[in-house]
């Protein structure tokens, strides 16, 4: 059964400039949020488009990935984008810039509280796109120093936020400085009179998106985030210490998925990943492996978040902190289906935190901060699991072949000390050194010996294929687990 989520477009599909799909590329993006994906084909074909989204949905690429594939000519300022505040055109400016860097188009952000001698140097150089707040554009306007008569396509970013701060008329000033004839692009979280006023002086036949909000909340779903400055040390020690089942992976990049599938591997967790880049039948043959539990860890971009249907995935890790909240509800709906919990995890930089915060705000959501897990927190979660599967052995009665041996060994030695050489040879191994507890191991996360996987279910004894995943044999890093 083909996976509907490999019907949402890419941004390849959208007859981009290949320079503009490389930077994205680059950017770590590889499909369109909602209103990228509703704006960006009319902008293309250079209608006026009206967006209402919030912050944080990615209507800057919205706005300018067709701003600045459309624009023509080096000598002149070609494109202008309005903001409300200084914070929001540096964000702005940096976004384009790095979309842009392909091109060769030069992109300078122009607001209050920087030396305007420092614009005004770099306006002589010359630049394609201003990103600027309107008090500022306005001041270089009557300086001289900007000219507007080539601009073909202006945005009104946070039209509504401009009016709040009283940009109307400053707005309206800039906009008879620009030729009747290029594109407007306006995008506002609400649509107050004034700014409908704005869209029918100074529109034509505008094209409307609007992305509803009020669907981006998962309340059933417990939400985690850990500050993670070594992610992939982090997730070991979660693996290892509190995720028991079977759970999706989330990468910003397929590179990113290629590259932990090889550094989980290396450390013995058996995994595959799910990209944009594999065939139709390479999806298939993992989701089939994902769904019969022959697999149970998916590493995934955010090509898999929609349209998967998987009913018992016990967690969703975002490995990479998604572009959009829209994305963040994709990914974490994966889990706690068909009335089941479920478990989001997310790691976080420091400078992610910010991303964090809006995605909390948009949501509604309250993600929580957990610490991560020590050394002595793995250590104790495998004790629980050699209890549990001792248990569910003793449960099962099917030991009674090894009673003999057991005899035997009792005439010789203590019973505490056969009960506990036994332990520690089902938990390392034949090779295990006898003077060297569990407790004394190498610093997490060097890998030393070998065991099963403790995301199996424990008590379970599930026997695995012999397809090379799943197959029981793997390295963990630092602390090794029981096996199942």
């Amino acid at each position: 059964m083909t996976e509907k989520i490999f019907m949402t477009a890419k941004f390849g599909e959208l007859e981009l400039d290949e320079r503009i799909v490389k930077a994205l590329q680059s950017m770590g993006w590889e499909s369109p949020s909602p209103i990228q994906q509703e704006a960006i084909p009319p902008a293309l074909a250079g209608r006026d488009v009206i967006g209402q989204a919030q912050t944080g949905t990615g209507k800057t690429a919205a706005f300018g990935i067709p701003m600045l594939q459309r624009l023509v000519g080096r000598r002149h300022v070609g494109g202008l984008v309005l903001c409300p505040t200084r914070e929001l055109a540096v964000q702005v400016a940096e976004e384009l810039t790095n979309i842009a860097k392909y091109k060769r188009i030069q992109v300078l952000p122009v607001y209050g509280g920087q030396p305007i001698e420092r614009q005004i140097r770099a306006l002589e150089r010359g630049v394609q796109v201003i990103i600027g707040t309107p008090g500022r554009v306005l001041d270089h306007l009557r300086r001289g120093t900007l000219e507007l008569s080539h601009v073909q396509c202006v945005v009104l970013d946070e039209a509504d936020e401009m009016l709040d701060m009283g940009f109307v008329e400053d707005i309206e000033e800039i906009l008879r400085q620009v030729p009747e004839t290029r594109q407007t692009l306006l995008f506002s979280a609400t649509m107050p009179a004034p700014i409908l006023a704005l869209t029918r002086q100074y529109m034509r036949d505008p094209y409307e998106v609007q992305i509803s909000k009020d669907e981006l909340t998962v309340p059933q779903i417990d939400q985690y985030y850990y500050d993670a400055r070594d992610k992939l040390e982090a997730l070991g020690r979660v693996l290892d210490a509190q995720v028991d089942g079977r759970c999706i992976i989330f990468c910003r990049t397929k590179k990113g998925v290629e590259d932990l599938c090889i550094a989980l591997a290396a450390r013995g967790y058996p995994a595959e990943g799910l990209h944009g880049d594999l065939t139709q039948l390479q999806r298939d043959r993992v989701m089939k492996r994902f769904r019969e539990g022959r697999l149970d860890m998916l590493l995934a971009t955010d090509v898999a978040a929609r349209g998967l249907d998987i009913s018992d995935v016990q967690y969703v890790i975002n490995y990479d902190i998604p572009q959009d909240p829209e994305s963040y509800v994709h990914r974490i709906g994966r889990t706690g289906r068909a009335g089941r919990a479920g478990t989001a995890l997310t790691f976080i930089t420091p400078r992610e935190y910010r991303q964090l915060k809006l995605i909390e705000r948009l949501t509604h959501a309250h993600i929580v901060r957990r610490d991560l897990p020590t050394r002595d927190d793995v250590v104790e979660r495998q004790r629980e699991q050699i209890l549990q599967r001792l248990q569910g052995l003793l449960e099962q009665d099917g030991y009674q072949s090894y009673i003999p041996l057991v005899e035997t060994l009792l005439s010789q030695y203590d019973p505490e000390h056969v009960a506990a050489a036994a332990l520690q040879y089902m938990t390392e191994g034949v090779g295990a050194q006898t003077n060297q507890p569990v407790e004394q191991e190498p610093e997490f996360p060097k890998p030393k010996y070998r065991g099963k996987s403790a995301h199996k279910g424990a008590g379970k004894g599930k026997q695995k294929g012999r397809d090379g995943h799943g197959s029981g044999k793997r390295k963990f890093t630092g602390t090794q687990k029981v096996r199942h």
